[in-house]
């Protein structure tokens, strides 16, 4: 089977709510702007998806029947997934999340079409569990190439996959950067998915201990299962007044002009989009230490923002107090985390994937 060199495919189970899924749909993009045929392929179709851009092919490899065997659903997947490289023939397979990754690499078996797996998040929770551990450790060294967000998450896998891959950022859309912040600016804002995670909990407990002390309310973007559970703590505390859970915002570039400060609060995260785009924004951020080391790649403390322990309510109440009693110190450090940002323009990050997918393709065997 010969490939078709100007033909990638890119997969991943979902199209909806997440970074990942945000950043593998603008990648597919790109590529069709930049002349490949660009096919995107998920494991089912789902009723809140992102668009696909102009320019990209969509196809979906779920099963018509309803399979309760997460066994048998797995190897319908991967049957399928090997079918549709067969029939496109494209010259790689680029795929995001542990499960998508696995299914890629046993797809690809035997066929001239390069395997290229990525990792996005940090793999102690990605690739948990003794099976998860089996998967990471001995089949993602199988893929022909293979992409981190970070050097902590790339040191966890064995060396001989290690040697082999590349670390890259994500990129950071075009109108975080052209965006200006509002003279009157006021609240402190984060944004993600509601869940245990991104531990929202635990900047409204930081939160409760300084809303006293300042005029700021908190402002939590996203959408997830946790939303009445977070509703109530802050009622338990005495501040549901002050904490505002809009959803979605429809414009996170204007959502983000408003506010004075941006926290991450999360207990771990690959590269978090999020705080990528308020460090773009030029607002001074302020994020948790976790693993695999997102923030710490980004955040030259003090700098360009500020880091603090995982977990840790009164150091983060402590460092937003501060931070809101700090304007020009604020002003400072926003213009350095500007600085720092322009590494993740899309033009930049692009040619990052581009060189090394087709670095990957090129190489014999």
């Amino acid at each position: 089977m010969k490939v078709n060199k100007n033909t990638l495919m890119f997969y991943i189970n979902a199209i909806h709510g997440g970074g990942a899924e945000r950043v593998i749909l603008q990648l597919a993009y790109r590529f069709a702007q930049a002349g490949y045929r660009s096919i995107l392929v998920t494991s089912f179709v789902d009723e809140h998806e992102y668009p696909v851009p102009e320019g990209v092919e969509r196809v979906s490899i779920e099963n018509e029947q309803i399979i309760q065997s997460r066994l048998k659903r797995n190897l319908s997947r991967i049957k399928a997934l090997r079918a549709l490289c067969r029939k496109e023939r494209p010259a790689a397979l680029i795929s995001f999340m542990a499960e998508p990754n696995f299914r890629s690499i046993l797809a690809t078996f035997g066929l001239p079409t390069k395997c290229i797996v990525s990792v996005r998040n940090d793999p102690e929770k990605e690739y948990a569990g003794r099976l998860g551990r089996l998967v990471g450790k001995l089949l993602l060294p199988m893929a022909d190439g293979c992409v981190f967000q970070t050097e902590q998450a790339r040191a966890w896998f064995p060396k001989h996959l290690q040697k082999k891959a590349a670390i890259i950022m994500n990129q950071v859309d075009g109108r975080f950067f052209e965006t200006e912040l509002s003279p009157e600016r006021r609240g402190i804002v984060t944004a993600g998915r509601l869940n245990v995670q991104k531990n929202q909990a635990l900047l409204i407990k930081a939160y409760s201990k300084i809303a006293p002390k300042v005029q700021d309310d908190l402002f939590i973007y996203g959408v997830g299962e946790l939303r009445e559970e977070l509703l109530a703590l802050a009622a338990s505390l005495g501040i549901s007044e002050r904490v505002h859970l809009p959803g979605a915002s429809g414009n996170m570039p204007e959502t983000l002009s408003r506010a004075r400060l941006f926290v991450l609060p999360s207990d771990y995260e690959g590269m978090p989009n999020a705080l990528l785009e308020a460090l773009a924004m030029g607002l001074p951020c302020i994020a948790t230490d976790c693993p695999c080391g997102g923030p710490a790649m980004v955040i030259d403390q003090g700098r360009n923002g500020w880091l603090i322990p995982v977990g840790d309510e009164t150091a983060l109440a402590a460092r937003m107090l501060w931070a809101l009693r700090s304007p020009e110190r604020c002003e400072t450090v926003g213009n350095a985390a500007r600085l720092r940002a322009e590494a993740f323009r899309p033009e930049n990050i692009f040619s990052l994937w581009k060189n090394y997918i087709e670095e990957i393709i090129a190489k014999r065997g």
